[in-house]
Order: C-alpha cells, then structure tokens, then sequence
C-alpha cells in the first residue's frame, strides 16, 4: 500500500525563506520578508505577493541564485525524517510556492523523490523580474495533491502534509495527518499536529 507525505519547502524543509536570502543580496530582505510574513499569514493574495516579490529581483545574475539555492540552511532533522518515511513505505514529495533552483537541487540532498515548484525567467542569466509554475496560486498545493493522490492511488487517509503557511492550507484539506510545523495561526487552526520545535524528526513519533 502506497503512502503519500507532501513537505513544504521554505520554512519546513529549508530553515527560512529562499526568496529573502536571495532578496538580501541586493539590500531588499527587509521589504521582501515583510510581504511574505504576510503572504504567509493569510492576509494576502498569494499569487499577487509571489508576483510582485519576484518583480523586486529583476537584475540579479541566475548565477548568483544558483550559488544562494545551492548553499541554503536545511531544517534539523529533514534528510533524516524523510529516509525514515521511505521505510515506512512513503513516497515523499516537496511542493513549493518557492523556486526550482532550489527545490531541484535540495532533492538529491534531503532525498525526497519529486519537487513541484515555481521557476523564475532570465534571460541572458539575468532574472527578468517575471515568475511561473506549477506552485503560483493558493489552491495550487491542494490541486496537484489530488493529481498525485489519484495517480498514486493513496487516500486521504494514507497522506500526510506538513507546512507552515496560508498557502499549505489547500493541501490540508485532502490529507487526515496534518502537520503544522513552527507554522502561523491559521495553519495551526486546521492541523492534527503542530511542533514548535525546528526538528522534523519530531513528527516521526506522531504518524504510523
């Protein structure tokens, strides 16, 4: 019997946010941290804020994203939790609103078997300040886990998901083990789970 466990990336997987380390490169973390904070908590339009944070990027070298993807700080515990699932019989997946530069590369790393992501355009290895994929919206975490649900044939029942933010809130309603990890409020208020400490072997103890 398959079983089907979905990670968020930044601030589950990946200890911060990838879109803020890659901001802080040109003086605009502040800015940038403040719209995701509130992105994150619900009171913003996902895809308008994904949108307009990437804008704020144009200019910067591909090759300067790569580096920064490429050297992100990792959450306790992820590579560990995620080769314990396998034995448990666990296909592990990581969905993102973030970036494949990122989420491709951390794969063979943390060894999850596939990433859904965002990609952002260059041209000419510069980012243009445009973004699209598969992760753009508030529903898009929810819509791709019913595809993986129905093509793996796993229940609800036999799905964890594991995020942080108002954009995990779609993926919430289609599995019964529902883990908010160090995550804001309103993903707290639909969790079967929350674990406060930034140690993802802890929810190891709370799933079968």
């Amino acid at each position: 019997m398959t079983k089907l466990a979905v990670f968020d990336f930044d601030s589950t997987l990946m200890d911060g946010e990838t879109i803020e380390i890659i901001a802080s490169c040109i003086g605009l973390r502040d800015e940038v941290a403040k719209i995701t904070k509130r992105a994150m908590q619900g009171e913003l339009d996902f895809f308008d804020s994904l949108t307009y944070r990437v804008s704020l990027l144009k200019g910067i070298k591909e090759s300067t994203v790569n580096e920064i993807c490429h050297n992100l700080p990792y959450t306790n515990g992820a590579a560990e939790t995620i080769k314990e699932l396998h034995k448990r019989g666990y296909k592990v997946v990581c969905f993102s609103g973030g970036f494949k530069n990122a989420t491709a590369f951390a794969k063979d790393i943390l060894g999850y078997d596939a990433d859904f992501s965002n990609i952002l355009h260059a041209k000419n290895g510069v980012l243009t300040g445009r973004v699209g994929g598969e992760m753009m919206f508030s529903d898009s975490k929810g819509l791709m886990l019913q595809k993986l649900q129905s093509l793996l044939n796993v229940t609800p029942q036999n799905t964890v998901t594991v995020g942080d933010g108002a954009n995990d809130l779609s993926m919430f309603k289609y599995a019964d083990t529902r883990v908010a990890f160090c995550a804001k409020e309103c993903l707290k208020k639909e969790a079967t789970v929350c674990i406060e400490q930034k140690d993802l072997t802890l929810l190891l103890d709370k799933i079968v």
